[in-house]
């Protein structure tokens, strides 16, 4: 291996160490309370040495962002491949905001962050263009998932109510724990129960085109 490719190996593994530090502190104290000195800490770095990766935190959550719709466009173009019955496809769906919860939970922290008025403020125009471009073809691809599933045209405002619920859910969770609530239904089944309702009036939906 040259010295070359030796030194780029190792940028990339501290820029990956720099993320993952940025992950356990999103989630630990949210957005507002991250700072790049709590960052550099935990991957046990100085401030100065993270700046010759990332220029602010802004960089470092734009990385996660674009590894966020990444993650995003995998799942859904698995899922538009799927043959299975409505309802089925209905609880995959689901599974795959569950499997974000799961393995990047992260990313809604984001999401959430994202729809402050002040969001990714020091972010060109050019870039937050980007992100909206890419995010965008993922809205689609459910929106269109959606429409082929139910066979309803407004896949569009399908899609806008499955994700503001799973998005309001994890926000809501965050909420309760914030406000020391003794009861914060926010497991898995309890999910499960806010998409039963959801599919009931989707199926119901579909039954009707199908007469009509």
């Amino acid at each position: 291996m040259g010295v070359a490719e030796r030194r780029e190996r190792e940028r990339h593994a501290r820029k990956v160490a720099v993320l993952d530090a940025a992950r356990s502190v999103l989630l630990e104290k949210g957005y507002r309370n991250t700072t790049t000195r709590e960052i550099a800490s935990r991957c046990e770095l100085s401030e100065a040495t993270l700046f010759f990766y990332f220029t602010n935190k802004d960089e470092i959550v734009l990385s996660l962002l674009y590894e966020s719709i990444e993650f995003w466009a995998n799942g859904l173009k698995k899922l538009a491949a799927s043959r299975l019955a409505p309802e089925k496809r209905l609880d995959q769906i689901w599974q795959l905001h569950e499997k974000v919860q799961e393995e990047h939970p992260e990313y809604y922290v984001i999401s959430a962050y994202l729809a402050q008025s002040n969001a990714l403020q020091g972010v060109s125009s050019e870039i937050r263009e980007e992100i909206a471009t890419l995010s965008g073809r993922n809205f689609s691809r459910l929106s269109h998932l959606l429409e082929e599933i139910t066979g309803l045209e407004d896949g569009r405002h399908l899609a806008d109510t499955l994700w503001a619920t799973f998005l309001g859910l994890m926000v809501l969770k965050q909420s309760r724990n914030n406000l020391n609530h003794e009861e914060v239904r926010s497991g898995v089944q309890d999910r499960a129960a806010s998409l039963s309702i959801l599919k009931r009036g989707l199926l119901s939906a579909i039954e009707t085109g199908k007469r009509s």
